[in-house]
């Protein structure tokens, strides 16, 4: 079984990599390449948010909706970026907020 991926920020990822995942910290710029090496390596990426608020938003929705690899993006050590609001997006695709 393949190892899980992580990318985020340096102190994050030390400790992803002692459980075993592989992990990125990209530089400013290289989030979506970082992406792209993730998906293409692991089963499951974990992305951690301040990571995915600077990936271009047609691309990260197209990591989040794939089938494989599962694509999950996780809060950032020092919560300075918020995770999305998954309930308020579901209720803007059926159609039940104006």
């Amino acid at each position: 079984m393949s190892a899980p991926a992580y990318l985020g920020d340096e102190v994050s990822a030390a400790g992803y990599r002692l459980a075993g995942a592989l992990v990125r910290s990209p530089r400013a710029g290289d989030e979506a390449a970082a992406l792209a090496w993730a998906c293409a390596r692991a089963p499951l990426v974990l992305v951690s948010a301040p990571v995915a608020s600077a990936i271009a938003e047609k691309v990260l929705r197209a990591a989040l909706s794939a089938l494989a690899p599962l694509v999950l993006i996780v809060p950032d050590l020092h919560g300075d970026v918020p995770l999305p609001d998954l309930a308020a997006r579901l209720r803007g695709q059926l159609g039940l907020e104006a």
